[in-house]
């Protein structure tokens, strides 16, 4: 059994969660219950009547890095765009060389440190690109900090190659260059030592053209990997669009998505991944088309974007708030947006996101009234417990 749809946030009270090897086997009124609990289970958990939604799913991250970008805070309070100051070598590169000069086990530890907050949020799944490497051994050094999070923390990671970022300074005068390696060095050799999940580009005037991003796109799908876009986030080059054809799991951002992009998204299920803290902290103010990804059905997730240049952010749950505030979701659309859809953005959609018998038992417990105020309250952490894998 499942929640009832036609319940706001299809709520089921006074229910119970019935769990057998990691798997959920029972989702209900627990007056539905075949049997007293104690007649049912080895062990019995009582919330106290708290919320049990479905862990929280961030899809959207550059958790893995060094350096700090403040100075160009500073900057861009100044007067300087983003776009400026990525010309003038700041931006990713900036990020790039700190990244490059820091080990594995100081980016580990960097990593870890920034995801230790959104997993008390209740986040029990987390994507985490590369892309601050630029070179071959970085970018797997990236990859292999991001699976050792999820060794050894209590959430689920999944990893995307972004060796197509930005354009490195050794490169400048060779594009084409540059993209043999990510095509024909960087991601063949990272995806054969296991360790890519997915496979995202930056298509923008300030990073990679719809020609070059197609090029990586069919090298992932002769590696039989899915693909993933920053799209339309500074000027619409129609990279969503593109994302689609190849049956992309989300296009991001998104910011100047047209309507024929939109429409495109909606026929191949590509999700749209909002990104609120990046509109925010970069002080934008070209709203995604919020009414044109409800009218061609397009999916919408919620995600951070953490990242030390765009969106230096800790919490998801702000992120909620956000996305209701600067991009008119309701509540309930921005909630769907860091569970179910998260899940889709990242082909995982069968396996968690929601409450379902058969998916895997990720679970955070919330002292609320109403998941209408994980969006509400700004700065509060509500979670009082995360199960994963009903662990």
């Amino acid at each position: 059994m499942a929640a009832d749809a036609d319940a706001p946030f299809g709520t089921i009270r006074d229910a119970a969660v019935a769990v057998d090897d990691g798997r959920i086997v029972f989702v209900g009124a627990a007056a539905d219950l075949p049997g007293p609990p104690e007649d049912l289970a080895d062990e019995i958990t009582a919330l106290d009547g708290h919320w049990l939604l479905p862990g929280l799913i961030d899809c959207h991250t550059h958790l893995v890095f060094a350096g700090n970008r403040s100075d160009e805070f500073d900057r861009r309070l100044a007067g300087e765009s983003y776009a400026d100051i990525a010309r003038a070598g700041g931006g990713i590169m900036a990020t790039v060389r700190a990244t490059r000069d820091a080990g594995e086990n100081t980016l580990f530890e960097l990593a870890r440190d920034r995801l230790l907050p959104f997993l008390a949020e209740g986040v029990t799944t987390v994507e985490v690109k590369s892309g601050y490497g630029l070179e071959t051994e970085t970018e797997k050094t990236m990859l292999r900090v991001a699976r050792r999070l999820g060794d050894d923390l209590p959430v689920r990671v999944r990893t995307t190659f972004l060796g197509a970022h930005t354009l490195p300074p050794e490169y400048a005068d060779d594009r084409d260059g540059y993209l043999d390696l990510v095509c024909d060095g960087m991601l063949p050799a990272a995806a054969k030592d296991g360790l890519v999940d997915a496979v995202d580009a930056f298509c923008e005037g300030i990073a990679f053209s719809p020609d070059e991003v197609e090029r990586l796109f069919k090298r992932a799908r002769s590696l039989d990997l899915p693909v993933k876009l920053h799209a339309e986030q500074l000027s619409n080059l129609g990279g969503a669009a593109l994302a689609a054809q190849y049956g992309a799991l989300s296009a991001d951002h998104l910011e100047y998505l047209d309507e024929a992009g939109a429409r495109t998204m909606g026929k191949a299920g590509t999700v749209a991944v909002l990104l609120p803290g990046a509109f925010y902290f970069l002080s934008e103010t070209k709203v995604p088309p919020i009414e044109t990804l409800r009218r061609f059905g397009v999916p919408m997730a919620v995600a951070s974007d953490a990242n030390p240049g765009s969106s230096p952010v800790g919490s998801l749950l702000l992120m909620l708030n956000m996305a209701c505030t600067l991009f008119a979701l309701t509540p309930e659309e921005a909630l769907a947006g860091v569970t179910r859809n998260a899940a889709t953005a990242l082909g995982l959609g069968r396996e968690i996101g929601t409450l379902e018998i058969g998916k895997a038992a990720d679970f955070a417990v919330y002292d609320i009234d109403s998941p209408v105020d994980l969006a509400y309250a700004i700065g509060s952490n509500p979670c009082r417990r995360t199960f994963v894998n009903g662990i």
